[in-house]
C-alpha cells in the first residue's frame, strides 16, 4: 500500500442528493430554499457587508480624520545603511539619484529623503530631495556635501 493507490473504505462515502429533479427525489418543490423571499429567488446575491436591512457597520460608525491630497511622500533612507554600500563597495563618493534606484533603495518615480539614524564615517556627496537637519550636519561633519535637487 502507498500514497497512490489509498482509497476510502467501502460505503463510507454518500453521494449527494440531487436538488431541484422532481417530487419523486425528496428535493423537488422548494430545492432546499425555504418559502418565498428574497434567498428563494434565482438570481439572488448577498451584497458584501448588508445586514438584512439593518444598518450596516460602515455607515454606522462615524467617518473622522483628513486625508490631505498635496502629500508627498517621501522614501526614507538612513545614514548607516548608506555606510553599509560603501562598506560593502557598492558606492564610492558621490550618491544621487540613479545610484540609490540601481542599488533598489528607492523606485524610480520616489522621492527621496536622507534620515539622520545611524552613523557616517564616509565623505560622500549626496545629491537627493530632501534632507533632515540632523543628517545633513553628519554628511557634512564627515567633510561631504548636501546637495538638494
Amino acid at each position: 500500500m502507498s500514497l497512490h493507490n489509498l482509497t476510502p473504505a467501502e460505503g463510507s462515502i454518500k453521494k449527494g442528493k440531487r436538488i431541484a429533479r422532481g417530487e419523486g427525489s425528496g428535493k423537488g418543490g422548494t430545492a432546499t430554499r425555504g418559502h418565498n423571499g428574497q434567498k428563494s429567488r434565482s438570481g439572488y446575491s448577498k451584497k458584501v457587508g448588508f445586514e438584512g436591512g439593518q444598518m450596516p457597520l460602515q455607515r454606522r460608525v462615524p467617518k473622522f480624520g483628513f486625508t490631505n491630497i498635496n502629500r508627498k511622500e517621501y522614501q526614507g533612507i538612513n545614514l548607516d545603511k548608506l555606510q553599509s554600500l560603501v562598506d560593502s563597495g557598492k558606492i564610492t563618493d558621490t550618491v544621487s539619484l540613479d545610484i540609490l534606484i540601481a542599488n533598489r533603495l528607492a523606485g524610480k518615480n520616489d522621492l527621496v529623503k536622507i534620515l539622520g539614524g545611524g552613523e557616517l564615517k564616509s565623505k560622500l556627496n549626496i545629491t537627493v530631495h530632501k534632507f533632515t537637519a540632523t543628517a545633513k550636519a553628519a554628511i557634512e561633519a564627515a567633510g561631504g556635501e548636501a546637495v538638494t535637487l
